[in-house]
C-alpha cells in the first residue's frame, strides 16, 4: 500500500508541474505584454518611418521553461515574432526610401546632363554664328579695300582720256552741210553715249586754202557737226571741244611711224574723236552689289 501511495504522489506531482509552469508563464506574459507594446511605440516614435539599424536584442527568459516552452500558445508565439516582423517592415521602408532617393538623384543627374548638353550646343551655335559674321566682315573689308584701291587708281587717272572711237566727216568744197552718210556716222558715234559718263568729244575741222579763210571754213564745218550732236543727240556742250584747224597738216599713223612730214588736206573734212577716262569704271565699282 505504501508503495502505491508513493507512486500516486509522484504521478500527481509530475502532472501538476505543467499547470504550475503554465500559470507562471501566463503571469509573466501578462507583465511583459505591455512592455513590447511600449517598446514598439517608443521605437516608432524615435525612428519614424526609417529603420534604426540597431541589432535586435535577445529576448529575456520568460516563465519556467524559458524561451522554449513546449506548452506555448499562439498569442505567445505572435508576441515573440512581432519584433522580427517590425524590423523587417522597417527594413522594407528603408529600402524603399533609399531606392526613391537613388531614383531622384539619377533623375536630377540626367536633367543636369541634358541641360549642360543643351547649353553646349547653344554655345557651339553662337560660336559658328560669330565665325560666319567674322568671315562676312572680312569679306566686306576686303571688298571695301579693293574698291578703295580702284577709286584711288581712277582718281589718279581722272584726267587721262583715251581715244575709243574716231569718225571722219567729208564735206564738198566750200560747203558746211552734212550729208546723209555724215549724219549716219554721227548717229553711230553718239547714240551709245546717252547713258555714259566720263567722256569728251573732240571735233577738229580741216579745210583747203590758206590763212584766215581756211580757218573760218574749217570752223563752220566743225560747228555744223557740233550743232547736230547737241540738237539731235542731246550731247552736253561742255563735253564737246571744237577747233577749226584750217589747212594745218594732219599727222597720220603712217607718217608718225615713218618719220615723214604730214601732208596738208586737199578738201573739207571734220575729224570727230570720242575720248573716255575711268569715271565710268568708278561709277560701276561704287555701286553696291545686291545680294
Amino acid at each position: 500500500m505504501k508503495n502505491r501511495a508513493v507512486v500516486a504522489l509522484l504521478v500527481a506531482f509530475v502532472l501538476a508541474l505543467p499547470a504550475l509552469a503554465q500559470t507562471g508563464s501566463n503571469s509573466q506574459d501578462q507583465t511583459t505584454a505591455s512592455q513590447p507594446a511600449q517598446n514598439t511605440a517608443s521605437s516608432s516614435d524615435q525612428t519614424g518611418t526609417s529603420a534604426t539599424g540597431k541589432p535586435l536584442q535577445p529576448p529575456a527568459r520568460e516563465g519556467f521553461w524559458g524561451r522554449v516552452n513546449p506548452f506555448a500558445r499562439k498569442k505567445y508565439v505572435q508576441r515573440q515574432t512581432q519584433p522580427i516582423r517590425d524590423r523587417l517592415n522597417e527594413l522594407d521602408e528603408l529600402t524603399a526610401a533609399n531606392s526613391k532617393m537613388i531614383k531622384d538623384v539619377d533623375t536630377r543627374a540626367q536633367q543636369g546632363i541634358q541641360l549642360a548638353s543643351t547649353k553646349a550646343n547653344e554655345a557651339d551655335q553662337h560660336a559658328i554664328d560669330a565665325g560666319n559674321k567674322a568671315q562676312l566682315a572680312q569679306q566686306t573689308a576686303t571688298q571695301a579695300s579693293n574698291r578703295l584701291n580702284t577709286v584711288e587708281q581712277v582718281v589718279g587717272n581722272i584726267d587721262q582720256y583715251k581715244a575709243t572711237n574716231q569718225t571722219e566727216i567729208r564735206f564738198r568744197p566750200g560747203q558746211a552741210v552734212l550729208s546723209k552718210n555724215a549724219k549716219a556716222a554721227l548717229d553711230d558715234l553718239a547714240t551709245p553715249l546717252k547713258s555714259q559718263r566720263g567722256y569728251i568729244i573732240e571735233v577738229q575741222g580741216f579745210s583747203a586754202g590758206r590763212g584766215q579763210t581756211a580757218i573760218a571754213t574749217s570752223q563752220k564745218m566743225a560747228d555744223s557737226v557740233v550743232r547736230y550732236l547737241v540738237l539731235n543727240h542731246d550731247i552736253p556742250v561742255y563735253r564737246i571741244y571744237v577747233v577749226g584747224m584750217g589747212n594745218a597738216p594732219v599727222p597720220s599713223a603712217t607718217t608718225e611711224q615713218q618719220g615723214t612730214t604730214a601732208k596738208r588736206t586737199s578738201g573739207g573734212r571734220v575729224e570727230v574723236s570720242l575720248l573716255k577716262n575711268d569715271l565710268e569704271q568708278l561709277a560701276s565699282t561704287s555701286t553696291p552689289t545686291q545680294h
